[in-house]
């Protein structure tokens, strides 16, 4: 239903003013901070009508109200004015360029949460595990090192035991079949042609690239942290939050086993710019009273990863958007120049 645009105003202003005090908002105090001409009584009838609505809710205790998370998010997708914010400042205090794309993701994850006082997240890029070469290295008997060159330069090694001594000799014509037959290719792709192809090679050697190939694709799959987390104390001082046991202790679950975020900047990762997520009406978010705000950053035009903020409902989302927003456009162009 459409909200006429004295309605309008008055949520807009009920909700600014719990935002910034936390205490249901009453019909006087509307009055004197919309900025509108309408009697008390007038002002009585609107807030029954959002209440019936579901915007606004009684808290019992007072005869004000305060927002729902429906309330909320009317607000955020029509009634907000962004703040702006400088980007050359925000990007003064992003140290970005550094050499570790890791880096980049730590220190922007530290920013968002420092900026907004909150908790700030990143979801680093899904690491393909494509590789460039592989090289073994005889290191003693049945003791060989895996070194895998990634398409980046990025380089890992894995310890191999074997059932075989291999010869030097060996080792590098395995690593030549495969460099010079798969180099460029995904692990778990090289991993089942080798299966039909080895039968044709000699034995042992098939044996030591399937052992490579496996030991591989882990190498691969475990380098990367897969989430960044940073500020997780700033939660515990906002009251919303952290006011009895339950919720502290859903708050330190979420952190703690990371699947329901990861589940939600996943989903994120597939939207279009900013997304907010608000408790109690987002079955993503695990508490009615916090509020996830993300946005998708890219490498080279290809979105990798997700970033946001994790904070109470009650949050001032008219700063929070644009320094998520920031942040992922810098995180972007400090990957794509990297």
């Amino acid at each position: 239903m459409q909200l006429d645009n004295r309605a309008q105003t008055l949520l807009k202003a009920l909700i600014e003013r719990y935002i910034a005090d936390g205490q249901p908002v009453g019909s006087r105090a509307l009055s004197k901070i919309s900025g509108l001409e309408l009697s008390p009584a007038t002002i009585r009838n609107i807030m029954a009508d959002l209440e019936e609505l579901g915007y606004v809710a009684s808290p019992h205790t007072s005869a004000g109200r305060v927002p729902t998370p429906r309330g909320y998010r009317i607000f955020v997708d029509t009634l907000l004015t962004v703040q702006q914010i400088d980007e050359q400042a925000v990007g003064a205090q992003l140290r970005l360029q550094s050499p570790q794309p890791q880096k980049m993701i730590t220190n922007a994850a530290q920013m968002l949460s420092s900026l907004s006082q909150f908790a700030g997240v990143v979801l680093s890029p899904r690491r393909e595990s494509v590789f460039q070469q592989i090289e073994f290295l005889r290191l003693g008997e049945k003791r060989i090192l895996l070194v895998i060159v990634a398409p980046n330069g990025d380089v890992q090694n894995r310890l191999l035991l074997t059932e075989v001594d291999y010869t030097p000799a060996q080792l590098v014509q395995s690593a030549n079949y495969i460099n010079q037959n798969y180099g460029g290719l995904a692990f778990d792709e090289v991993h089942a042609r080798l299966q039909n192809e080895v039968r044709q090679l000699r034995d042992d050697m098939g044996r030591l690239m399937q052992v490579a190939v496996e030991a591989g694709s882990e190498a691969m799959k475990d380098d990367s942290e897969d989430m960044v987390i940073a500020g997780e104390r700033n939660l515990l001082s906002v009251s919303d939050l952290s006011s009895n046991m339950t919720s502290l202790r859903q708050m330190f679950d979420m952190f703690e086993q990371k699947t329901g975020l990861m589940q939600l900047l996943d989903v994120s990762t597939k939207a279009n710019g900013v997304q907010i997520y608000i408790g109690g009406e987002s079955s993503l978010v695990p508490m009615d009273e916090m509020s996830v705000v993300t946005a998708p950053y890219t490498a080279n035009g290809k979105i990798v990863g997700t970033l946001g903020v994790i904070g109470p409902t009650r949050m001032a989302y008219e700063r929070v958007i644009p320094i998520v927003d920031i942040t992922a456009k810098l995180l972007s162009n400090a990957l794509s120049h990297h």
